[in-house]
């Protein structure tokens, strides 16, 4: 039987859990997986960096042991482009070739909103999360203005949960300081219903919590600009000493060096399989991509781990000569954390679940982050 080359783009979830399915079903093949920085970074636990639950190095994870154990090769570099139908990856450290392809690079923020530079994004890293902290010790009161918005061409392509998880935690760490009276929260987005994709029960949990917390909210209205101390929105404006926002996601830079087929809103179209249309073993999980599935369809580690998978199954069912068959469950799963409690979240076609806040729910978060990264460490 023929060695496999299979090459995987990326180190996050999907990338990582493809890995693993790949070698978990074929001992020989060779799988080089190309990435900046041979790294983990454990971004949902990036929430609890402000209140020093978390530093940057609980959450940045090496992967030379993993990869060691993996029997991986790892190429640092940033990917510049694709050709020859999946088959050739340009890299700034030269080309890398393949007979299948996983792009599992993640997304990338729309940066796009006037005075965007104004604002922090959470979810771009551990920098981010530092940022925060480091701003929220300096400050002695005033306006902390907390958003998020999406992709209109993509509704999937948003991150809205931890947004949820950065409000509620600077809340009751601001409670435990004893200095919440000092400042003023408000929650803003573009969105009339936010965290509608959590299900209704959820999102209403949501809004009640911030009511119940003293948090004001700017709701529905569209997005106009930042400013150094000022959110704008068609709606109305506001003063804000500190601004949080996500903005909606889009696809990486060197899908515009490649013929990959593109959703209206810049992602990589995949199929129910994960299949690129049109590309030969190529295959796409978790951010990159733009599936078939319901509007609510969540862009989460979960969902990620789920749809790599199925990528990694169907990949080597296709260079074995078999058709491929696996699809990926939608599944939203998700625990909104307080810093001292958690709200279990869950959705799929059947309906929704929603637990209440309990400190349960917190360590229960806790215990899954150091499940999911023993694979690793």
């Amino acid at each position: 039987m023929k060695q496999h080359n299979i090459t995987v783009i990326g180190s996050g979830f999907a990338a990582l859990t493809a890995v693993r399915e790949l070698r978990k079903r074929d001992s020989s093949a060779l799988i080089t997986v190309i990435s900046p920085r041979a790294e983990f970074i454990f971004l949902p636990s990036l929430i609890w960096i402000p209140s020093g639950i978390r530093s940057g190095d609980d959450l940045r994870i090496p992967l030379g042991n993993f990869f060691g154990r993996m029997n991986v090769k790892h190429v640092a570099a940033e990917v510049t482009g694709l050709r020859d139908g999946g088959r050739t990856v340009e890299t700034s450290a030269g080309e890398v070739t393949n007979d299948a392809l996983i792009i599992a690079s993640g997304g990338r923020f729309i940066k796009k909103l006037p005075g965007i530079e104004h604002a922090i994004t959470p979810c771009e890293g551990i920098p981010a999360a530092e940022k925060i902290r480091d701003r929220l010790k300096a400050m002695t009161g005033g306006t902390i203005a907390i958003g998020f918005a999406g992709n209109p061409n993509e509704p999937s392509a948003m991150r809205g949960g931890p947004m949820f998880e950065f409000l509620f935690g600077i809340d009751t760490l601001l409670r435990q300081q004893g200095r919440r009276d000092k400042f003023k929260l408000i929650f803003f987005s573009p969105a009339p219903e936010p965290g509608k994709r959590l299900g209704p029960m959820a999102m209403k949990g949501l809004l009640e919590t911030m009511s119940k917390r003293g948090i004001d909210t700017l709701l529905g209205h569209k997005m106009k600009g930042l400013e150094a101390n000022r959110v704008i929105t068609e709606g109305g404006e506001f003063e804000a000493d500190l601004i949080l926002f996500m903005p909606g996601m889009t696809g990486n830079l060197w899908f515009d060096n490649s013929e990959l087929p593109r959703s209206e809103g810049g992602l990589v179209k995949a199929d129910g399989q994960c299949r690129v249309p049109g590309f030969e073993h190529t295959y796409v999980a978790g951010d990159s991509g733009s599936f078939p599935g319901p509007e609510w369809m969540p862009k989460q580690a979960h969902m990620a781990d789920l749809q790599a998978a199925a990528a990694a199954a169907n990949l080597l069912a296709g260079l074995n000569g078999q058709t491929p068959g696996d699809t990926f469950k939608v599944e939203l799963m998700c625990i909104v954390d307080s810093l001292n409690s958690g709200m279990f979240v869950s959705r799929t076609a059947k309906g929704s679940r929603v637990l209440p806040p309990t400190i349960i729910g917190h360590w229960l978060k806790r215990f899954f982050e150091w499940w999911y990264l023993r694979q690793y460490r």
